[in-house]
């Protein structure tokens, strides 16, 4: 099973909500809403050993195939509440300064656990990502 097997998998495992043992209807609302107030009724989900929480990923260095630095991952972009669309990395500049971010396809990355220490992946090079198009990035939560 390959890298962007899994990687798709597990980001869809953590960011989806997991089948429960009872008979859900089969429903295109599957997610969280984007609204002011909530309208389903509260249910628990039981996390698996092989789910990925985001803050485990948020902050993980982004290499390309030869194990060089080539980023650092920022954020996760979830589409109306229910899907991974995207991976904002942090791209160039030293120490925070002259950085830059691009936003990339989830399908197009690996992850790696390895006693405890997350990885990503990227079939990519420094100077491929230095070029790619910028995402404009405020970190601020308003």
């Amino acid at each position: 099973m390959s890298y962007r097997t899994i990687t798709a998998a597990l980001a869809l495992a953590c960011l989806t909500v997991p089948a429960l043992a009872e008979t859900m209807p089969a429903s295109s609302d599957m997610g969280m809403k984007m609204a002011e107030t909530a309208t389903v009724k509260l249910k628990y989900v039981t996390v698996k050993p092989a789910d990925v929480m985001s803050s485990k990923l948020i902050g993980t260095t982004v290499y390309n195939n030869k194990k060089e630095t080539v980023g650092e991952v920022e954020d996760l972009v979830i589409e109306n509440g229910k899907t991974l669309t995207g991976v904002v990395v942090s791209v160039g500049g030293f120490l925070g300064m002259g950085e830059s971010y691009v936003v990339l396809d989830p399908s197009t990355l690996a992850i790696h656990d390895t006693n405890g220490k997350w990885a990503v992946y990227a079939d990519t090079d420094k100077d491929t990502l230095k070029n790619a198009p910028k995402f404009t990035y405020s970190k601020k939560k308003n």
